[in-house]
């Protein structure tokens, strides 16, 4: 076989990006990365308060039962505890 006549062609594209560029792209990329973990956690204080409110929602119904244990089935206003009787339900008589 013979050799080669003509000597062979040196690769002339750049192989890395300059410093400046890789850091620049280091820079966003980060910022990428912690937003994501930002949105993490506020993903995880999301579900934390959910699970929270679902909580106090049950007191509220506990609470709820005991007053219309107490009272009847009536409404009661939050802002100053007033109890309105419907019109249609007598209220309790106790003796």
């Amino acid at each position: 076989m013979a050799k080669r006549k003509t000597p062979k062609v040196k690769d002339l594209r750049p192989q890395n990006i300059t410093e400046q560029e890789l850091q620049r792209l280091q820079e966003l990329v980060s910022l990428i990365q912690k937003g994501e973990m930002n949105l993490g956690q506020l993903e995880v204080q999301k579900h934390t308060l959910l699970h929270r409110i679902i909580a106090v929602q049950e007191q509220v119904g506990a609470l709820q039962k005991e007053f219309q244990e107490t009272y009847g089935k009536v409404d009661i206003n939050i802002q100053d505890g007033t109890i309105s009787y419907s019109e249609d339900v007598e209220a309790d008589k106790k003796d």
